[in-house]
């Protein structure tokens, strides 16, 4: 069991496998009982080196049913058995805000919609982590995003994100102070994962920056919401405008995705299929099927990352 030395400054130290996850909260180590209140898990219960000891990726996306989904194609990819959902019941974890599976080295969560649900998940994820003593885990983020001059139907891999001041940072508050944290991508990383899609080529996938933006109507510069200040001109010159700064795609969770992952010291990575091109509409244009098959693109892209950085570790 994880006790209150495990979240000291010494349980902090590299891991013999690379980086630990780092925690950067003293007031942790005052705390009899590790308690992750919206995974439903406790380091009364659970020992989590042995439950989660092993985990070197995570991968994260909006919702439950799809996160289900991704669990279930790593289970085949994997060749684990396809009852993942089993894992954590014994563990009781919660299902009202979050999923959360294992499924052999890889915990697969959904975070709901926007960086406030996503940073909640990613508070109790790391801690998860440094607590089963975790070493060199990886992020990922799989996810449906609305392209920008980009054909619906591929995959960006972010290599950078901005905000909704177009600015490099997660900006939270805290005590009523704006506080910024850069946002950082783990470039190797990226392209490695650009690389795996070369390889085989089944889909068109680019590197590009993404706009992260904090809702999904005006943010967006969306047209059809409930309140709208922004006229079609200024619409079309602010999505140009993000074309020429690098910007490929537009979403809601990657700038709190990789600022949280960077302060806390693991790798991080966003990719994301593309369901519109915002130059020519502001909703998904092709049928059910044809977006289902889109929302695969970025799973199978991750598995394809993950399989051969297990085998090239055996």
């Amino acid at each position: 069991m994880a006790t209150n030395s495990d979240l000291s400054q010494e349980g902090m130290a590299d891991g013999l496998n690379g980086p630990t996850v780092r925690l950067s909260n003293p007031n942790l180590t005052q705390e009899k009982e590790h308690f992750l209140y919206h995974l439903g898990l406790s380091t009364a219960s659970t020992d989590f080196p042995k439950v989660f000891g092993d985990v070197k990726f995570v991968c994260v996306g909006g919702t439950p049913k799809r996160m289900a989904g991704v669990a279930s194609h790593l289970a085949r990819e994997l060749s684990l058995p396809e009852d993942v959902t089993s894992v954590l019941t014994a563990c009781g974890h919660k299902t009202e805000r979050y999923s959360l599976f294992k499924v052999g080295p890889v915990l697969v969560a959904s975070h709901g919609i926007g960086v406030p649900s996503l940073s909640v998940l990613l508070h109790e994820l790391f801690k998860l982590l440094h607590l089963a003593g975790c070493s060199d885990v990886t992020f990922f983020r799989l996810g449906t995003c609305g392209g920008v001059g980009v054909e619906e139907g591929t995959v960006v891999i972010s290599e950078g994100a901005l905000n909704g001041e177009l600015r490099p940072f997660y900006t939270w508050y805290s005590l009523g102070r704006a506080i910024a944290r850069p946002v950082v991508v783990d470039q190797d990383l990226a392209r490695d994962l650009h690389a795996c899609a070369k390889e085989q080529d089944h889909f068109p996938t680019i590197l590009g920056k993404t706009l992260c933006a904090d809702d999904f109507y005006e943010g967006q510069a969306r047209l059809d919401g409930a309140l709208c200040t922004t006229s079609p001109a200024e619409k079309e010159e602010f999505l140009r405008q993000l074309w020429g700064l690098g910007v490929r795609n537009i979403e809601m969770e990657s700038a709190g995705l990789l600022a949280l992952c960077h302060a806390v010291g693991v790798k991080a990575a966003v990719a994301c299929v593309c369901l519109v091109n915002r130059l020519e509409a502001d909703c998904p244009q092709n049928n059910s099927q044809l977006l289902e098959e889109f929302q695969t693109r970025p799973v199978r892209l991750v598995t394809r990352y993950i399989l051969t950085r297990l085998h090239s570790a055996v």
